[in-house]
């Protein structure tokens, strides 16, 4: 290495990954603060989970191309993606939605993108669903090797959402792909998680981003709903609440040549007036 080289400053890229969208009020409240985040954070990439974007529960079209609109560069999702069934073509035709990498090769779109982040670096995402409690999927860890393998021309800095249960088949996976990714982090728990870390290898990791949603409620749902049917075993409708909506995440920021995290936080905004 040259002294030139070796005084070169470390180009770095700046990530914002958003917990799980709760319908309305957490598209109203990424309407109002994201452009703020992105400018406060100085991030130069933003990845969303929008599985439940669409009230509460799945992703329409609509919904879709509305927080694309945003300053959202990737949206992923997980077992409820397939709730609408108008979503299945939108998949097959709008690469910055993901499903789950792990459906069958027959499922409509892909679980797999890369991207070119604001500051001209590729970016490689994929998202992952667990098996622990869950649908019966193939493994997510043998497809994650498949991916990663393939993303390598392509990407140095990789990101994994990783859409699953059990707080142990996350952090397996994490350790899994350290040293291989930049991050892995959790999300379908909507409850952040105190474990934010680099990992031996150089791997950013959070065992869940939380939600973007109302925090006054059971998950996004309002609490009488889920209080009734934990109480009466009755199928008690879920409806959205509404109040004290957060904006949970993690920022990540990633050596651009080896790909390694330099630092991964949780994070969290207010909405103000929520």
């Amino acid at each position: 290495m040259t002294d030139s080289e070796s005084t070169r400053p470390t180009q770095t890229v700046t990530v914002v990954m958003l917990g799980d969208i709760i319908g309305k009020p957490g598209r109203k409240a990424l309407t109002a603060r994201l452009a703020d985040i992105v400018s406060e954070c100085q991030a130069d990439l933003v990845i969303a989970n929008g599985e439940n974007a669409s009230g509460g529960l799945g992703i329409t079209p609509k919904v879709a191309d509305e927080l694309l609109d945003l300053p959202i560069d990737v949206l992923t999702t997980g077992n409820h993606v397939w709730k609408h069934k108008d979503i299945k073509d939108y998949l097959s035709l709008e690469s910055r939605l993901l499903r789950p990498a792990n459906y069958p090769e027959a499922t409509p779109g892909k679980g797999v993108v890369t991207v070119t982040a604001k500051n001209g670096v590729s970016v490689g995402v994929i998202n992952l669903e667990g098996q622990l409690f869950m649908n019966p999927l193939p493994c997510p860890f043998r497809c994650a090797d498949r991916l990663i393998d393939g993303l390598r021309n392509q990407a140095r800095v990789i990101l994994v959402d990783f859409h699953a249960e059990a707080t142990s088949e996350k952090r397996a996976l994490g350790h899994y792909l350290d040293g291989r990714v930049s991050a892995v982090v959790g999300t379908h728990t909507h409850i952040p998680t105190a474990d934010a870390e680099v990992l031996a290898g150089g791997t950013g990791y959070l065992t869940d981003l939380g939600m973007t949603g109302p925090t006054d409620s059971v998950i996004g749902v309002r609490k009488e709903n889920a209080i009734g049917r934990f109480t009466t075993r009755l199928p008690t409708p879920f409806q959205v609440a509404r109040d004290r909506i957060r904006i949970q995440g993690a920022l990540i920021q990633i050596d651009a040549s080896s790909g390694k995290c330099l630092q991964i936080t949780q994070r969290s905004w207010s909405v103000e007036g929520s």
